[in-house]
């Protein structure tokens, strides 16, 4: 209680202010089944979940600080896990699932009515995770770190819409893309026709998914740090990644926030996939509730701050063949765009 009275340190502890904490609280207590014991009350056990996850701290340190047995500050923080998990399911959607509104982003005269059916952004993002050796090389990335490769779905007000995680490093983004698209074609938030979602060039660019130019720079940040683009095609891919870098963002935000997501303690894999999902729970909580929040602001005062550069998946060009009625699209987007410059 101490800590949360005192805004610095509820920050720096919990990751969020006061008022936010009560707010989540409160919901999971009144929605999703967060109690009070007679060993810890409720405030104490999300106080020890998000304490956990934003330093991050181990079981071990539970325990000290908490002044409880590793029985129980397991058993609280699984509860705590369950309940998120159960909001993962509420909040993990898109807010407007026919997509139906022009986002004010892409009302900038940059980008309309080029852009105007465009809904969000895909990408993968790689968690590290503590594997047993058995499973150690599949789960190798390229960069030779064991990590889930995690794909996610997110909109233009940074929040995610959809994730999927579990998938070993070294598997590419398209198959963790088709899984996505087959096993749970039923949650994931399918394009409606016309309308489309910004990929990078480890997809193909088909209906649906446009994707960069290959062979041009592409992140925008590159033409920042020196020439701008020249030509239609260099300015196309300039104005995607400027577009796309909401994932890249997003995922700055989460990692920022909830440290453990930088390298996750030696639970089991579903364990870890399941604090992944929660922490995104929490961020797309915190960025729906409308309270002020230090990482969210500094992203909300400058559309091209990204809070860290997280490791993205692997972008290596597919072997799929992109579509040729998308490309034909793409050139039509970049002529658009181009005439506005």
């Amino acid at each position: 209680m101490r800590t949360l009275g005192n805004p610095t340190d509820c920050y720096d502890m919990f990751r969020m202010s006061r008022p936010m904490f009560e707010k989540l609280h409160n919901v999971l207590v009144e929605s999703y089944g967060l109690q009070s014991t007679r060993r810890m009350s409720s405030t104490e056990s999300l106080a020890l979940f998000l304490w956990t996850v934003g330093a991050p701290q181990s079981v071990r340190q539970q325990r000290n600080r908490f002044v409880r047995s590793l029985e129980t500050c397991n058993r609280k923080f699984e509860k705590v896990l369950a309940c998120l998990i159960n909001l993962a399911k509420d909040i993990i959607r898109p807010k407007d699932p026919q997509f139906t509104n022009v986002h004010p982003r892409l009302k900038n005269r940059k980008f309309t009515p080029f852009m105007d059916n465009c809904i969000g952004a895909i990408d993968g993002t790689h968690i590290e995770v503590v594997v047993p050796n058995a499973t150690a090389v599949q789960h190798r990335n390229r960069h030779k770190e064991k990590s889930q490769n995690v794909m996610c779905v997110c909109d233009f007000d940074m929040r995610f819409t959809f994730v999927l995680a579990g998938w070993p490093g070294s598997v590419h983004d398209m198959r963790v893309f088709n899984d996505a698209q087959s096993r749970l074609g039923h949650k994931f938030p399918h394009p409606p026709p016309e309308k489309f979602y910004l990929v990078d060039s480890g997809y193909p660019n088909r209906p649906g998914y446009l994707a960069p130019i290959k062979g041009i720079t592409y992140h925008f940040q590159e033409y920042r740090d020196g020439t701008m683009p020249i030509g239609k095609r260099e300015h196309f891919n300039y104005c995607h990644s400027s577009l796309r870098n909401v994932i890249e963002r997003s995922f700055g935000v989460l990692k920022n926030k909830w440290r453990i997501l930088f390298h996750l303690p030696s639970y089991p894999q579903r364990k870890q996939s399941k604090i992944i999902v929660a922490c995104m729970a929490v961020h797309n909580f915190i960025r729906e509730s409308k309270i002020s929040d230090r990482e969210f602001d500094l992203c909300d005062q400058d559309e091209n701050y990204v809070p860290l550069h997280a490791q993205s998946s692997n972008a290596n060009a597919t072997d799929e063949r992109d579509s040729a009625v998308m490309n034909q699209f793409r050139d039509w987007v970049a002529d658009g765009l181009w005439s506005l410059k």
